[in-house]
């Protein structure tokens, strides 16, 4: 399996320099291609634009600071970004076209195989030096990329994409529906509940100052670039504390449950709605399932995404549909009487739909019959795995 642990880079002056002008080598690779494109009307094989890539380097002497596999990694990127386009489209989405990368947008660079080391507690990048990094856990596993990326506060992180050997747990005997919501985070169906953090809360104010003092500075000065940046420090200070919560909650259900089911929720959907968007957006519910996924596939368990269709309305107990509000927060059933929390009756409907799927029919009987995960994910997620197991309150 691939796995992905992200690390915090210290370059000096200098090499900070010269990443920065790798940045832009690559930026101005990737507008140059993207333009052949829009000349042709067309989209060229792949293999017919990298043949170009070696003559190019001769005309523009600066490529030949920047690795060569780099150098091509840049075209994987822009074919990538059109088949990401592509993919929306035909999901029904109304997508515009590829645009040109303006100069501090291109965030990112990457190492393919060959051209990174690391020793010594620094990483060894040809062309540019070795960086002090912080490796604050063992990488286990094969490096077979390096993406490295400045933020917008200009901070430098180094993600490795690693080949490692699943690390199977110990069966439990025990599965877990987990009901995800903007009241509490999440209930589930022992009828525990974790509480929502609000981070972007939390910090709301901060933000509404720095951004205040941000309209008071001139365009193009450097008191108002400090700014900006100081601004995102406050954006990724949020970003930070959330992924923490998550990885911290996601391995706390993946070491204690063989089965974890949740609802497959159309989370962009529910941000484009009126209704509480910015506490969705807060909840970052897409990567919390996708933290559940990747770490259940990595420890051994099942984990189930069901269709949350009516599992609010039904009652737990004998199936029947109980219409609620959004506003009703206690489930009353007047068929067969039971009363309950209405999150913690949604979180038993998602285990049991869960338990059908896998060939199991209560939650009481038996544990679940393993078997492979049934809705892979499309792609990666480059954050950081915290190491502390998280304790529910």
């Amino acid at each position: 399996m691939n796995r992905n642990y992200r690390f915090r880079l210290y370059p000096s002056k200098a090499q900070e320099m010269e990443m920065l002008e790798t940045l832009d080598e690559c930026r101005k690779l990737y507008n140059h291609f993207l333009d052949e494109w829009k000349e042709t009307e067309k989209v060229p094989p792949k293999y017919d634009l990298q043949s170009k890539i070696p003559a190019m380097v001769k005309k523009h002497p600066a490529l030949e600071n920047v690795h060569s596999k780099t150098r091509q990694y840049v075209l994987w990127q822009l074919y990538a970004n059109l088949r990401g386009l592509r993919g929306s489209k035909e999901k029904g989405r109304k997508v515009g076209r590829l645009r040109f990368k303006k100069y501090g947008r291109y965030k990112t660079f990457v190492y393919n195989q060959t051209g990174f080391a690391v020793i010594d507690n620094k990483l060894h990048l040809t062309k540019i030096g070795e960086i002090p990094i912080r490796l604050h856990r063992e990488i286990k596993g094969k490096i077979k990329q390096v993406y490295v990326k400045r933020e917008q506060s200009g901070r430098w992180f180094a993600a490795f994409s690693v080949e490692a050997e699943p690390e199977k747990l110990d069966t439990t005997g025990k599965k877990i529906g987990i009901d995800l919501n903007i009241q509490n985070y999440l209930t589930d169906s022992n009828g525990e509940r974790v509480e929502h953090p609000h981070e972007l809360l939390k910090l709301e104010e901060r933000l509404k100052i720095e951004q205040k003092k941000l309209s008071r500075k001139k365009k193009g000065s450097k008191s108002r670039l400090k700014q900006i940046f100081r601004i995102a420090r406050v954006h990724e200070r949020i970003t930070d504390r959330r992924r923490d919560f998550l990885h911290k909650l996601s391995r706390y259900y993946t070491e204690n449950y063989d089965l974890v089911a949740v609802e497959d929720l159309a989370v962009k959907e529910m941000m484009q709605s009126a209704y509480n968007s910015k506490n969705t957006a807060d909840s970052s519910w897409s990567t919390f399932i996708q933290m559940l996924f990747y770490k259940a596939e990595g420890a051994g368990r099942a984990f189930v995404k069901v269709d949350p269709k009516n599992t609010t309305q039904n009652c737990s107990r004998c199936g029947n549909r109980v219409y609620k509000q959004i506003w009703v927060r206690e489930h009353r059933c007047p068929a067969c009487g039971l009363v309950m929390d209405r999150d913690h009756n949604a979180a038993i409907n998602i285990l049991n739909k869960a338990l059908l799927e896998v060939g199991s029919v209560r939650p009481e009987l038996t544990p679940v019959e393993m078997r492979p995960l049934l809705h892979p994910m499309d792609g990666a997620s480059f954050v950081k795995e915290a190491g502390s197991s998280f304790q529910k309150p």
